[in-house]
């Protein structure tokens, strides 16, 4: 199994791959945290994201908590499907900030 990875890309943009279940998220969570406390504008890429489940989901949902509660703005760039499945079922997805629609 892969491990979540955060990775700075310059001026607010972070690249976030491997796998997002519930034995990897704890670890990147608080890393995506301090993020806000950075950067006003944030954006993480997720196309290297290679599976997820509602674990995943819950992370970036926590993400967009803390980055609203510090005044950033937060966009999520190529959700994996199984995110944008699970949020749609959730009724979640409009809840997050995507750069593409829902049944891209």
């Amino acid at each position: 199994m892969k491990e979540a990875r955060l990775t700075p890309l310059g001026e607010g943009r972070y690249s976030l791959d491997g796998v997002l279940d519930f034995s990897t998220v704890n670890r990147v969570a608080v890393g995506g945290v301090a993020l806000f406390k950075r950067d006003a504008l944030v954006d993480i890429d997720l196309a290297g994201v290679e599976s997820a489940n509602s674990a995943g989901l819950a992370l970036l949902l926590e993400w967009l908590d803390v980055a609203r509660a510090r005044g950033a703005r937060l966009t999520y760039r190529n959700l994996p499907d199984s995110l944008v499945r699970i949020a749609a079922v959730s009724n979640l997805a409009a809840l997050l900030p995507m750069e593409t629609a829902i049944g891209r």
